[in-house]
């Protein structure tokens, strides 16, 4: 089990470096857009753009799934820690034997109860918050942020946009 979790550990940093290289790879798209304005070629900058906002998004998949990994090997360390600690307890109750006959019995089954009970309510938030960071994946490149996308580089740029835009798709940009 140590071992997948090893492997649990290395895929989510694999999908960290990943994210990086996207969003390294969104800012050369960026670049690649502004040189395509400058040369007045708007169909290339429109292309660029559009892979800069698909790299964006990819490299925000990639950290979603990183998040969901680490919390996969959070439980999959907490299954290790628990069976070590199982085996330990086997080993004391078998040298607290004598002991165990003067305690209370029904307590401490309360108390594993309890303990049990706390373990499954956390299982069952893990669940929730997994199941919300998975529902909440985008792919595509909505028209409007390509379009914002575009003209930011320009401004920033210095450069004017020669297109014809509908008045209302300059919005702010993601």
């Amino acid at each position: 089990m140590e071992k997948h979790l090893f492997n649990l550990k290395f895929a989510a940093k694999e999908l960290d470096r990943n994210s990086r290289k996207a969003e390294k790879d969104e800012k050369v798209e960026k670049m690649k857009c502004k040189k395509a304005i400058q040369k007045g070629n708007i169909e290339g900058a429109r292309i660029h753009a559009e892979n800069a906002i698909r790299q964006k998004n990819q490299a925000l998949n990639y950290l979603r799934m990183s998040a969901r990994i680490d919390a996969v090997s959070s439980r999959v360390q907490t299954a290790i820690t628990t069976k070590r600690v199982t085996q330990s307890l086997g080993g004391v109750v078998k040298a607290m034997d004598s002991a165990m006959k003067s305690m209370n019995l029904e307590k401490i089954s309360q108390i594993m109860d309890k303990f049990e009970k706390q373990f499954e309510d956390l299982d069952v938030q893990s669940s929730t918050m997994e199941s919300a960071m998975s529902s909440t994946t985008t792919i595509t490149a909505p028209e409007n942020q390509v379009d914002s996308l575009m003209q930011q580089v320009a401004d920033e740029a210095g450069l004017e946009l020669n297109m014809e835009l509908p008045a209302g798709e300059m919005g702010s940009f993601l």
